[in-house]
């Protein structure tokens, strides 16, 4: 395992998870790259674009994991949003990338997002790695963008290049949707999910963690791309079920057809929302298991669970 480590990202979800497994490492010495504020181990570089400068940053560093980025935003309000991704997400990256380059790192592993492949598999087998890039969005783009930056530096220079698209990360502390769907469960009201048996995969963040770790210095990672998830696809209605099944709620789900969710989608311009849903979105992740003999320590039932008790203990009234 590479000596010292930069990691971004650190005050972010998956990135806080990650920097708090990294400094169990006895043989590991991990340097936070931040945006503002002071620590024994971490950087100040400022705000992440084109220009960002790391070079204080980068001192010794074999390995960078860069999970920084500017977050998928469902209602964007500004002028012009793909402008606004480019900035951080691929000159930002592409820019971190060919300092490191430069800087003698031999390894650059990428948080990307399963956006990139497309927003559903509804009408399509479960999305590869050797499946044809098909971003839908802003934020997918950008993400593809950058990962195709990374590859053409990959080649140029003598640093090698590791990819990971996570499809929905959760866990304690988990933000936007996944947050209203405990919110939504915990009331203990009837909900209209009991007809919904679409297939989603997710993967819980202790999980991707541990993947992002055996990517650090696992010599059959070098310039690969690996699509990740816990192994275990589940429909909405089932979530529900399994989120209150460990708040020792009932399901109390009601039997809604599919056709009516659609119809209430046209209805209110809410299509998108409704698709995503009720829809599927499926990864194959057995080339990140067969490739590095890789098995999620959590199942999906633990993952919920710990991130159930995690939700609870912080709304306790």
């Amino acid at each position: 395992m590479g000596n010292v480590l930069l990691l971004t990202g650190t005050t972010g979800f998956v990135g806080s998870a990650l920097l708090s497994e990294l400094k169990k490492l006895s043989d590991l010495r991990v340097v936070g790259a931040v945006r503002s504020g002071v620590s024994d181990d971490s950087v100040v570089v400022g705000d992440i674009d084109g220009s960002t400068d790391y070079s204080s940053a980068l001192n010794d560093v074999n390995v960078v994991v860069h999970v920084a980025a500017r977050a998928h935003i469902m209602r964007d309000e500004v002028a012009d949003p793909l402008t606004e991704y480019r900035k951080v997400n691929v000159e930002g990256t592409l820019n971190l990338a060919r300092q490191a380059a430069d800087a003698g790192v031999k390894r650059f592993i990428y948080v990307s997002s399963i956006k990139v492949n497309g927003e559903s598999t509804s009408a399509c087998p479960a999305f590869t790695v050797e499946a044809i890039p098909a971003p839908e969005d802003p934020y997918g783009l950008s993400k593809y963008e950058a990962e195709v930056g990374l590859r053409k530096l990959a080649q140029q220079a003598g640093m090698t290049v590791v990819i990971v698209r996570p499809p929905l990360v959760y866990g304690p502390g988990v933000k936007a949707n996944f947050l209203n769907l405990l919110k939504l469960s915990s009331t203990g009201l009837p909900l209209p999910f009991g007809m919904l048996s679409n297939q989603r995969s997710m993967i819980y963040v202790e999980n991707l963690v541990d993947f992002i770790i055996k990517c650090i210095d696992h010599p059959a990672v070098a310039n690969q791309t690996f699509l990740v998830s816990d192994g275990n696809d589940v429909s909405l209605r089932d979530l529900v079920v399994l989120m209150r099944r460990s708040m020792r709620r009932a399901p109390r789900l009601l039997p809604v057809p599919v056709s009516l969710f659609k119809l209430v989608g046209c209805l209110t311009g809410k299509r998108a929302l409704v698709d995503r849903l009720i829809g599927d979105l499926q990864v194959d992740s057995s080339k990140a298991r067969t490739l590095l003999n890789w098995t999620p320590p959590y199942t999906l039932e633990q993952g919920i669970e710990l991130t159930v008790d995690d939700f609870v203990s912080r709304n306790k009234p």
